[in-house]
This record gives C-alpha cells, structure tokens and sequence, in this order.
C-alpha cells in the first residue's frame, strides 16, 4: 500500500443506506499493513449523524489506534495493570474475574463509555458479585466500588497510552465517595492501660512496645531484620513488608510505598529495648515466630494477639492500624512537625500527614493561638 495515500485518523465519510438509516465512519487508526481501522456512526436522519460525525472526529483525531483496540475488555484485563506488589496484582485480578468481566468483559475495549462503566457501579453498589446462583450475592461496599474504578482507570489508561483506546473512559466516571471507618486512637489513659498490660506480656512485649513508639504498618514491624537495626545509632531500616500469600504462606516484598523504604532514628527506650533482646536472639528476624524461629513473626498472628491484649486491657477493639493512628497523633499533639512524622510513617508527603491528622492539627492551631495570644498581650501589658 502506498503510505502517502494513507487516510488520516479523524478523516469521516457519510452515506444514506438502503435501509433508510444514515451511517457515517470515521478513520481512527491502521493495521501493521496500512489499511485503515473504521468506526461506525449510525443515524436516523442526516442531521443528527453529522452531528454525532463531528463529535465522533473531535475524539479520534489524531488518535491511530492500532488492531489490538479491537481487543475486548475481559482480553485486555488479562494484560493485568503493572505493579510492583503481587498482592494488589491479585486483588486487580480478583475484581477483573468477579466484578468487571462478567458484566464488560465482552464489549469492546475501544468501545466502552464513561455511560458503561457508571452503570457497571451502581449495578455492583447495588448486586455486587455476579454467582450461579443469585441468593449469595451481596451489594458491595463504596470504598470496594471505588478500588474496582481504580483498577479500570489504570488498566484503560495504558490501554490509551498502547493506542488501543481514544480516551480513558474511567477519567470522566463518578465514583462513591469514601466512606472510612472513623479512627479509633487510644486517648491518655488507654495509651497507659495498654502500656502496662503488654509490659506483663513478655512474650510480646517489645513488638508492641516497637509498634507504638514507631508507628510501622503490621506488615513493616513483622519484616524488620537485625540488619535493619543500627544498635548503635538507635536507627531502623524499613526495608520490607511481609504478606500472606494465597495458602497461607508468608513472602517478604516492598513496602507499601517508594516512602516507605526509610530510616526511622528509634527513642531511647525502644533502642535498649531492642539493643537486650539482639543479646539473646538467635534469629535474623527482630520478632520471629514462636513455634518457626527463621520465619518471621505472622502479621495475622501480631493482629489476633493484639485483640488478646485489648480484651484484657478492658480496651476497645480497635484495628492493628489504630495503633498506627495512635502514635502519630499523639507524636503531632507532643509537638513532632508533620514533615518529620511524614518521614517517619512513609507517607509519600506531609500534606496526606495533615490531612489524615486534621482533627490533631486543629488542636495544636487552637494552642497555638493561645500561645500567641499570651505573647501578644505580655508584649502589650494587657491584662
């Protein structure tokens, strides 16, 4: 084929059919051997097709899609969203399977609309899993409908970036607003009851006390290695995360975030804590498991104990994240700044730290302007 002839994408054509009905089509991209890929446009008069022709011509111009956009949905999926963490891979997985495939899988990947993918979502809000048989379906939460839209736009934003696709139909979609649970943060007293109940623990003892004087995530504080450990720097090395994998088996991987690799420099209490449990380990784990000394210590088993330790507190029965939650806000209400705390939790910048902690923030402003107040008025001689 001569390839200086070659039709341009967005270039349209219109004909009336014998059926009455007006079609119009729409170059939109080529074929590795040059012939032109075509997208159809169908109206009842001539007026109304030109005018879907030009809005049609708007999207794919300059668009050239290749022959793969002629991929259905549930065919591009299986080319599952690059990620670094094997447990989301799974979870994306998981949603394609159950949620997305047998409602989308078939149509068209260039075909799918922002119309298509809202009523997927209110069809999940309202139904959730598609099963044989219907009695065992179930609705499915906001925040899992919003995870499901994630998954899509990433995968469909790489299906645009490959040309398979015009525009990234998930960018225009609405999604259920976030609906989190509240935090529970253990206020002074709690703090100092479940302080002294895991003192008597010796067993766990110090990764609880670790946990609450660093805030890691469950996975970060299960992970931790004695070469992470500069013992005499008092510095810990987030390095990894441990998981579950299907089966029950645990992996070590990445952290959360490219954040979450960092250095933590420890209190005092919690490096010579550390600094007298290395003396008797005989494991490369700083929290082993108790029955596999070179396994490290499961995150399942770290999150049942610590509902153990809350029941005998007298506690309420707050997640293992809580006690993340815990130590930042009472690390901001003592005066750490957030961009430090912000290093210290791995969150990617100090803004999410101030958002996620608004409810401190708004009281440290509050003694602060007090404080201020105070300075003013000794300035002034007032009062």
């Amino acid at each position: 084929m001569n390839m200086s002839k070659r039709r341009p994408s967005g270039d349209g054509m219109v004909r009336k059919r014998d059926d009455g009905r007006w079609e119009g089509r729409i170059v939109v991209g080529h074929k590795d051997d040059g012939t032109p890929i075509f997208r159809y446009v169908y109206a009842k008069t001539q007026r109304e097709l030109l005018d879907k022709l030009h809005r049609s011509i708007a999207v794919y111009d300059g668009a050239e899609l290749v022959e793969d956009s002629k991929l259905s949905l549930g065919e591009w999926l299986d080319f599952a969203p690059a990620t670094s963490r094997p447990s989301t891979l799974d979870g994306y997985r998981t949603y394609a399977e159950n949620y997305i495939k047998p409602h989308l899988g078939k149509k068209k990947i260039s075909s799918i609309s922002t119309a298509d993918l809202q009523k997927l979502y209110r069809k999940l809000k309202a139904e959730g899993r598609v099963k044989e048989h219907p009695e065992y379906a179930h609705a499915l939460s906001d925040a899992t409908v919003r995870r499901v839209h994630s998954m899509l736009r990433l995968a469909l934003a790489e299906a645009k970036r490959q040309h398979l696709i015009a525009v990234n139909p998930a960018e225009g979609a609405v999604t259920p607003k976030p609906n989190y649970k509240p935090k529970h943060i253990l206020n002074d007293a709690e703090l100092d009851r479940f302080m002294e109940t895991i003192a008597a623990d010796k067993a766990w003892h110090a990764f609880f006390y670790t946990e609450l004087t660093t805030g890691l995530r469950r996975g970060e504080i299960c992970g931790l290695r004695w070469d992470d450990f500069d013992e005499k720097e008092g510095v810990l090395k987030i390095r990894r995360s441990i998981r579950h994998e299907k089966g029950g088996r645990l992996v070590a991987g990445a952290t959360k975030t490219g954040s979450g690799t960092r250095k933590i420099v420890l209190p005092e209490s919690t490096a010579e804590l550390l600094r007298d449990r290395k003396r008797s380990s005989f494991s490369e784990w700083i929290f082993p498991s108790f029955t596999e000394p070179e396994k490290p210590i499961s995150p399942n088993a770290a999150y049942h104990h610590l509902k153990v330790l809350l029941k005998r507190a007298g506690l309420p029965d707050i997640r293992f994240h809580d006690c993340r939650h815990t130590f930042s806000s009472h690390a901001l209400a003592s005066g750490v700044d957030p961009k430090t705390l912000s290093g210290i939790l791995g969150h990617t910048n100090a803004s999410f730290t101030l958002d996620t902690y608004a409810h401190v923030t708004g009281d440290m402003q509050k003694r602060a302007a007090v404080i201020v107040g105070d300075f003013i008025d000794d300035i002034l001689g007032v009062g």
